[in-house]
């Protein structure tokens, strides 16, 4: 919930100064519970995140802990999320392209440039924090895809993902695309740095901002569709498990495609039960279907 370049520290989910004694952090606790609280109108995922936020620094013990450990990049792990196998002995998923690793490198390029020179960490916390909001956005995004890519590793025979997909000239990518036996998904992993929430077919909430990330998948799902010759089951938007209420959240049918958000930990269980609604890719097809991508996708 806090571990992203983008969200907001716990004294400022409770709308406080670091500096702020004992008795205004409480009070500033028990404010924002009711001005979150479901049953007054307020916002479920914003809810959890105030009670999570004094969970880490409603206690004397819990404060100097946090402080100690907020801007510790050892923690955060933001230089590198990718670089531990998983553990176990499951049937690794087949995987073409490298999640992340061109935003990172686009992240590295414009930090040189915005700071004039090297930087010593770039990825540090205290420095990340001190970017400017879309160089935050960059890295953030790159970590989303990386945690999405470790969670779909161990899918095991019968999936086949490429990642970081090019969709059009400049920047446009497809996150992920992912073929199994309950159908073939087009899959953005998404981090606004908080809660988030749903309407009709869209994300909202003030951390969503005016970004239409569902229109945007689709977009590129249909440029995949055109290039490979192939058809769509469904669509998945990935975020982090703090940022909404529930597990699964079912968005609609958008151009006859199913379209679902879902927590990042209910991923692999999401493709291995199907999305509801998505057509299957069974049998032969589901070769034929595998063949044509990997004549025709190019990643990043």
């Amino acid at each position: 919930m806090f571990d992203s370049p983008l969200s907001a520290s716990a004294y400022e989910v409770l709308g406080v100064a670091p500096d702020v004694d004992d008795d205004g952090l409480r009070r500033a606790y028990r404010l924002r519970l009711r001005e979150t609280h479901p049953d007054t109108g307020g916002d479920a995922a914003a809810f959890i995140q105030v009670q999570h936020a004094w969970e880490l620094i409603g206690t004397a013990d819990a404060r100097r802990a946090y402080d100690r450990g907020h801007d510790d990049g050892d923690r955060l792990q933001w230089g590198g999320r990718m670089t531990g196998a998983r553990a176990g002995t499951r049937p690794k998923t087949a995987s073409y392209g490298r999640a992340g690793s061109w935003r990172r490198e686009r992240y590295l390029s414009l930090v040189r440039e915005w700071a004039e020179g090297e930087v010593a960490d770039p990825y540090s916390p205290a420095f990340v924090r001190s970017t400017p909001w879309s160089l935050r956005r960059l890295l953030a995004d790159a970590l989303a895809e990386e945690d999405t890519a470790r969670a779909m590793e161990d899918l095991g025979i019968g999936f086949t993902v490429w990642h970081a997909v090019a969709t059009g000239p400049g920047d446009e990518t497809l996150d992920h695309v992912v073929l199994s036996p309950t159908g073939l998904y087009g899959l953005v992993s998404e981090d606004f740095g908080g809660p988030v929430g749903f309407r009709r077919d869209e994300i909202t909430g003030p951390e969503a901002g005016d970004r239409m990330p569902i229109r945007e998948l689709l977009s590129r799902m249909r440029a995949v569709a055109r290039s490979a010759r192939v058809r769509f089951g469904g669509a998945i938007v990935v975020l982090p498990d703090d940022d909404v209420v529930q597990p699964v959240t079912q968005l609609g049918v958008v151009g006859n495609v199913p379209v679902i958000a879902v927590r990042r930990s209910a991923l692999r269980t999401v493709l291995r039960a199907g999305v509801p609604g998505a057509r299957i890719v069974g049998g032969n097809e589901l070769f034929d279907v595998r063949t044509r991508l990997k004549q025709t996708v190019r990643t990043r």
